[in-house]
């Protein structure tokens, strides 16, 4: 299984049981115009119409976004069906997948 060994869908994981993430598009969306949301993962095989969204509306709360793995591999790291996006609401978890992705960028 991909998300064993994938660190950051691990921490997903992790905020979903400690329920420190909300998912799907409205609850997500939703977070990040009440700035809850830490930090937005957008699957990249999400709508371009989803992804410009998100990229848009975390602009303008200055949220971090990321766009990585694919709707499957989120719904499953988070225990749910697909899910093209899931916002963290923790700041030290977040701080933690974007160390990760950081390092995945080497």
């Amino acid at each position: 299984m991909l998300f064993m060994r994938d660190k950051i869908l691990s921490l997903l994981g992790l905020a979903a049981r400690g329920r420190n993430l909300v998912s799907g598009e409205f609850a997500a969306e939703k977070a990040v115009k009440e700035g809850k949301a830490e930090l937005v993962i957008v699957a990249d095989d999400a709508s371009d119409n989803t992804k410009k969204m998100f990229a848009n509306s975390c602009k303008f709360y200055n949220t971090p976004i990321c766009f990585y793995s694919d709707k499957e591999n989120l719904g499953r790291a988070i225990g749910k069906e697909m899910r093209a996006s899931v916002a963290v609401t923790d700041h030290g978890i977040a701080a933690g997948i974007m160390k990760q992705l950081e390092e995945s960028l080497r």
